[in-house]
């Protein structure tokens, strides 16, 4: 089934997709794209300077809704993030990563519940993960509203970054900081937006994450990234108790990669995101990954 909605702007929505050197992966999340059920949207891929071949081969797609943003420039995700919230022309702005995948009615799923939920800002769904070579490890950790998903701040907000989905309005209001808060630019964003913010996170399953080998080098600057962002918060909100249970969080996260980092240990950073999977949406999965 195909659908639109109505609305002033030129597309009822703008997909910002940031690419750098994605190679063969960007093709299918392009792709992913273009196939899905709902088709009034622009596809702005934010080119950060890539060098590998991969933009070329996306233009060769000759799709009109497909605009391909690129100075030649390596400036950094969060500076693309940002050019693409702001040359957006859609009343909704969706996140995509460019080595992942959709599922056909994600968008669909997303638009019907934010045009019945006003009060809702900021939505995302559940993401089922998978490795390089397609292996299927699970879902991650789900938190359904804005008081569960804001429980814990000090530990995360789970609020799958690439699935989100908001008014072009409140992106406006809450554009990621520069100087980039490397790795962990996201849940500096939503730090800073969940005073003033509603989220939501949808049980649906309609996002395909690609997740790498363990690295303990980046995983250990993305935590230290997160740190700083929830000290930063805690010191301009006095919160003691959080900067605290922050750092406390961050000794025992970073104990685990450690470990996770000795021989056969990976297990130990990948079972958070191996949570159950129902049968409908196993094959589901196996089958967007074998399109």
């Amino acid at each position: 089934m195909n659908t639109e909605i109505s609305g002033s702007s030129e597309v009822a929505l703008s997909v910002i997709l940031p690419a750098y050197n994605a190679g063969d992966h960007l093709i299918p999340a392009v792709q992913s794209i273009l196939n899905q059920t709902f088709v009034d949207f622009e596809l702005l891929i934010l080119d950060d300077g890539s060098t590998d071949g991969s933009i070329n081969a996306v233009r060769k797609l000759n799709d009109k809704r497909v605009k391909i943003i690129s100075d030649g420039k390596n400036r950094g995700l969060a500076i693309r993030l940002n050019q693409g919230i702001q040359q957006a022309n859609g009343t909704y702005i969706a996140r995509m990563d460019a080595d992942d995948l959709c599922f056909p009615n994600r968008f669909e799923t997303q638009i019907a519940y934010l045009e019945g939920h006003s009060e809702i800002d900021l939505l995302a769904t559940r993401i089922v993960v998978f490795k390089p070579n397609n292996r299927i490890l699970g879902l991650l950790p789900f938190r359904a509203d804005h008081v569960a998903i804001c429980a814990r701040p000090w530990l995360t907000i789970p609020m799958p970054h690439a699935t989100w989905m908001a008014r072009r309005t409140w992106y406006l209001k809450h554009l990621y900081k520069i100087p980039e808060c490397l790795r962990a630019e996201d849940q500096e964003l939503l730090l800073r937006a969940m005073a003033d913010s509603q989220f939501a996170c949808l049980a649906d399953v309609t996002y395909a994450y690609r997740q790498g080998e363990f690295n303990l080098r980046k995983t250990l600057k993305a935590r230290r990234s997160q740190l700083m962002a929830q000290l930063d918060y805690a010191r301009t909100h006095g919160a003691v108790t959080m900067a605290i249970l922050s750092i406390i969080a961050f000794l025992a996260k970073s104990a685990i990669d450690v470990g996770a980092a000795l021989p056969g240990n990976d297990k130990l950073f990948f079972r958070r995101m191996a949570q159950p999977i129902s049968t409908d949406i196993l094959e589901k999965t196996r089958a967007l990954l074998a399109s």
